[in-house]
């Protein structure tokens, strides 16, 4: 896990407003107020055991937010983060969990402003070229559309809740390379990893320009990604949504951890 800031944390009875899910445990000063915000990589979307009341959002138990809150005392968590979101729907539909009191704020986000999930059908169903094509124009979405999204919903996010750490989380690669793997071509695959890259470059630069926590999971999956032979990440699936998103596993033992140590010393600062 690769860090740029330090960070904090997050839990405790349920509620349920506006479609999200409220923990409120007993509040002490030694609390933290926990707001879970993003797309599919954070609502846990391939990970099994949805929340029912979360809808098409796919909010899961296994997802790291709930590992997380759940693993910590907090005086609240809310669990807003939901799947196939965008930066304009996260600052559309899911900022109203934030508030002055906010002390940490998790989120996944960019992916699905650059179409990410097109490119992978694209490069499951088409040639190496069309895959390459749309990987570049992903590409270039990535580096000249995608830091003004992110700037303004960090700007948004840092309004909203003045006194949060917030973590920004980044996308693992999805294929280990190798010599013998059913499926896509290594073009294909070196070609989707590098997309990842970008991707994740773009994000953790518009986390610094907000002075916002980068924790980078390629590191925490790497010998866990698709073609391992121990793999984290779901490959073609039915349902569709779940393609290509972590598995159970791949939040408890890959994204948990890097929330964790992007938290742990906002914890240190509040016992």
């Amino acid at each position: 896990m690769r860090l740029s800031r330090p960070c904090t944390a997050v839990f405790g009875a349920v509620t349920f407003a506006a479609g999200l899910i409220t923990w409120s445990g007993s509040a002490s000063a030694a609390g933290t107020n926990y707001v879970a915000l993003g797309d599919s990589y954070s609502s846990g979307t391939g990970a099994g055991d949805y929340d029912s009341a979360s809808g098409s959002c796919n909010r899961s138990n296994n997802a790291y937010p709930k590992l997380w809150a759940a693993a910590h005392e907090t005086s609240s968590f809310t669990f807003a983060a939901c799947s196939g979101a965008t930066t304009s729907s996260v600052a559309s539909g899911q900022l109203g969990a934030l508030s002055s009191a906010t002390t940490l704020v998790s989120m996944t986000v960019g992916g699905n402003d650059a179409g990410f999930s097109s490119v992978m059908e694209t490069c499951v169903l088409h040639s190496d070229s069309t895959c390459q094509s749309a990987v570049a124009s992903a590409e270039s979405f990535m580096r000249n559309t995608l830091p003004g999204r992110l700037d303004s919903l960090y700007g948004k996010i840092r309004a909203k809740a003045p006194s949060a750490r917030v973590v920004v989380l980044g996308y693992p690669h999805l294929y280990k390379i190798v010599s013998v793997c059913v499926g896509l071509s290594n073009t294909k695959r070196t070609a989707l990893n590098g997309a990842a890259d970008v991707l994740d470059g773009v994000v953790q630069a518009a986390a610094g320009r907000a002075g916002f926590t980068w924790s980078d999971v390629r590191d925490e999956f790497a010998g866990h990604e698709l073609c391992s032979g121990d793999g984290w990440l779901n490959s073609v699936t039915i349902p569709i949504d779940s393609s290509y998103h972590p598995t159970a596993t791949g939040h408890r033992l890959g994204y948990l951890p890097a929330l964790t140590g992007s938290a742990k010393a906002s914890l240190r600062a509040q016992t």
